[in-house]
């Protein structure tokens, strides 16, 4: 695994050992941030199940300004912040030890806000459909906020309402990736 483009490219990254977490492929991968361009012009990122970290970094890398990984195992920090020292670029990150659950709570109580969204749960878990309403209800995305939600094939993905809008689905594999834009307004 390494940093695909952007000013980390080339950086060799950590894979978090055993088979609790799943990385993203490097192929996958650029054809992500192929589809994510655009979007990476700044403002805040959340990695909710970051595993590795190597989202997050990649984003970074290609232009977004702060990042924020989540990740609730310990082995899994430890690789994401041993991947953060080889960017030489410590201040543009941020890691948590939570749960998903925790790290959403403690974002809405600090009234944070996010530009790019990855979700990358276990495949067997299927919490995008509600990560995401939670983020929308408790006001955790800019407006116009892209979220892009990595599953497998049978996943229970959210469709388009209101509020999310699929702006691109593509299959690779068993692995399907599918960009939202986030349509709603900050009001209260």
């Amino acid at each position: 695994m390494r940093v695909v483009a952007g000013q980390f490219r080339g950086t060799r990254l950590e894979a978090v050992d055993g088979d609790k977490t799943r990385p993203t492929t490097d192929k996958v991968k650029e054809a992500m941030f192929s589809m994510l361009m655009p979007h990476l012009d700044g403002g805040n990122v959340l990695d909710l199940y970051a595993g590795t970290g190597g989202l997050g970094i990649e984003a970074v890398s290609r232009g977004m300004e702060q990042a924020t990984l989540v990740d609730r195992q310990f082995q899994a920090i430890q690789v994401i912040q041993n991947n953060i020292e080889k960017t030489h670029a410590k201040d543009a990150f941020t890691v948590l030890k939570l749960t998903s659950q925790q790290a959403l709570q403690k974002f809405s109580e600090a009234n944070v806000t996010f530009d790019l969204v990855f979700l990358d749960p276990p495949y067997a878990k299927e919490t995008i459909n509600a990560d995401m309403q939670y983020m929308a209800d408790n006001h955790l995305l800019s407006n116009r906020a892209i979220i892009l939600a990595e599953s497998n094939d049978v996943a229970n993905l959210p469709i388009e309402d209101n509020t999310f809008e699929i702006m691109r689905q593509k299959q690779y594999g068993i692995t399907v990736v599918t960009i939202y834009q986030y349509n709603g307004l900050q009001q209260d």
